[in-house]
C-alpha cells in the first residue's frame, strides 16, 4: 500500500460513515464538483491522516468535511498582515516579525454542505472573507530551523479566516473576533507535500458570489511557510495536527469600494492551485 498524496475526509454513500480516502483522479476539483451533484470515487485509507495508506477498495462521497478533524487538530496559528499587497491596501507598515493569533478548534469547519454561521454579535454588516493558505504540521517538533521546516509539513489546503471587523476593531488582540464558531473552514483535500514541494508557487483567489474578489499568489508572502514554521516554533512545541493559516491576499471586503460584506445567503469560495476549491455558503444565526 502507498501514501497518499490527496487525502478527504468524507462520509461514504455506500455505508454513511466518516473514512479518509485518496482521490482516484487527483486532477479534479472535488469541491466544485461535488457542490455540481458530480460522483467522486476515493480509494479508502487505512490508517490516520499522519500515517494512512491507500487500499484498493473504492468508495463514494456523499458529503465532504474537513480534511483534519477537531479531534486530531490541537492548534490553529494564523498570521496577520503577511502579503505585500495586502499590506499596502491597509496603508499599514511591514511588520518586523510574523504577527500571530489563534483560533480555538471550535472555529474548524468544512467545505459545503458546511456553513459559515455569522452569529448575532457579528451581523453587523462588517463580516469578511480572507483566503489562505492552509498548512498542516505532520511531526512534532521545537526550534525547527528554517531548511528543514518543510520536512515537517503534511500538507496543504485552502482555508477561510472569516473575520468580524467591528469586533477586531474594539481591541489590540483579533483572536476573538476572528475565533468564532465555524470561522475556520478548510479544505476540499488535503495534498501532500511531495505534490507540492514549494508552497510559494500557488495563485490563490476568493470569488464571492461568482466574483472575483482576491487574487494573489504565494510568492507575495512575507514571512514565507518555511519562515513561520522556524519562526513560530522557537522555545515552542509544534504538535503534529497543528494548522497554520499563512495570511491573505489583497481584496478582502473591508478595503474594498464599496465594501464586500458576508450577507445571509451568500457563497464565498477560496480557490488555490493544485488544491481546489473550497466552497461554503453564509447563514446568519436566527438563535
Amino acid at each position: 500500500m502507498s501514501a497518499w498524496t490527496h487525502l478527504v475526509r468524507f462520509v461514504a454513500v455506500e455505508d454513511e460513515q466518516i473514512h479518509l480516502g485518496q482521490l482516484i483522479d487527483p486532477a479534479r476539483d472535488v469541491g466544485r464538483d461535488l457542490v455540481d451533484g458530480k460522483e467522486v470515487a476515493v480509494y479508502l485509507l487505512d490508517g490516520t491522516i499522519f500515517d494512512g495508506r491507500v487500499t484498493k477498495e473504492v468508495l463514494h462521497v456523499k458529503q465532504l468535511l474537513s480534511p483534519v478533524s477537531k479531534e486530531n487538530c490541537n492548534y490553529i496559528r494564523c498570521l496577520g498582515l503577511n502579503y505585500l499587497d495586502h499590506a499596502r491596501e491597509a496603508n499599514l507598515p511591514l511588520p518586523k516579525a510574523p504577527i500571530l493569533f489563534i483560533k480555538p478548534r471550535c472555529a474548524l469547519a468544512g467545505p459545503y454542505p458546511a456553513v459559515i454561521n455569522v452569529p448575532r454579535c457579528a451581523q453587523d454588516g462588517s463580516s469578511d472573507y480572507e483566503a489562505e493558505l492552509c498548512v498542516v504540521i505532520g511531526k512534532t517538533g521545537r526550534d525547527i530551523p528554517e531548511d528543514e521546516a518543510l520536512d515537517y509539513v503534511l500538507g496543504y489546503t485552502a482555508s477561510n479566516d472569516v473575520s468580524a471587523w467591528e469586533l477586531q476593531l474594539l481591541t489590540a488582540q483579533w483572536s476573538f473576533s476572528k475565533g468564532l464558531d465555524g470561522s475556520c473552514p478548510i479544505g476540499p483535500i488535503l495534498v501532500a507535500p511531495s505534490v507540492i514541494p514549494d508552497p510559494q508557487t500557488l495563485r490563490i483567489r476568493a470569488m464571492h458570489n461568482g466574483v472575483t474578489v482576491q487574487d494573489g499568489h504565494t510568492a507575495d508572502i512575507i514571512f514565507d511557510v518555511k519562515k513561520q514554521i522556524s519562526y513560530l516554533s522557537q522555545g515552542t512545541t509544534l504538535e503534529a495536527g497543528t494548522i497554520f493559516l499563512t495570511g491573505t491576499p489583497a481584496g478582502i471586503g473591508y478595503f474594498r469600494t464599496p465594501r464586500v460584506v458576508l450577507c445571509d445567503g451568500d457563497e464565498i469560495s477560496v480557490q488555490i492551485d493544485g488544491i481546489g476549491t473550497l466552497i461554503n455558503k453564509v447563514r446568519y444565526d436566527t438563535r
